[in-house]
């Protein structure tokens, strides 16, 4: 199953994101901040999530989204407005 963002706004996208990634393993593709493709499976399962979670100190902002990067077992993130599409394994 895949899905195309569109027109989403950035709200819309953290939805709809947040729904599929809980659910199990995703690819997300998106573009990065240097123009480059990014194409990567994570997670924001519970059962797929290291068991210690450390708190970051860095401000985290509504426009980025935080995932469990599965390929490196570490945490990554990256812009909303970038997603280009997400599929569910």
């Amino acid at each position: 199953m895949q899905y195309e963002f569109a027109n989403e706004t950035i709200a819309e996208r953290r939805v709809i994101l947040a729904e599929w990634l809980s659910q199990g393993v995703c690819t997300v593709t998106f573009t990065k901040v240097d123009g480059t493709v990014r194409v990567m499976p994570c997670t924001l399962k519970d059962e797929l999530l290291p068991a210690v979670v450390t708190e970051s100190t860095r401000k985290i902002s509504p426009d980025v989204m935080r995932v469990f990067l599965l390929d490196k077992q570490e945490w990554r993130s990256f812009r909303l407005d970038n997603v280009i599409s997400v599929s569910q394994e």
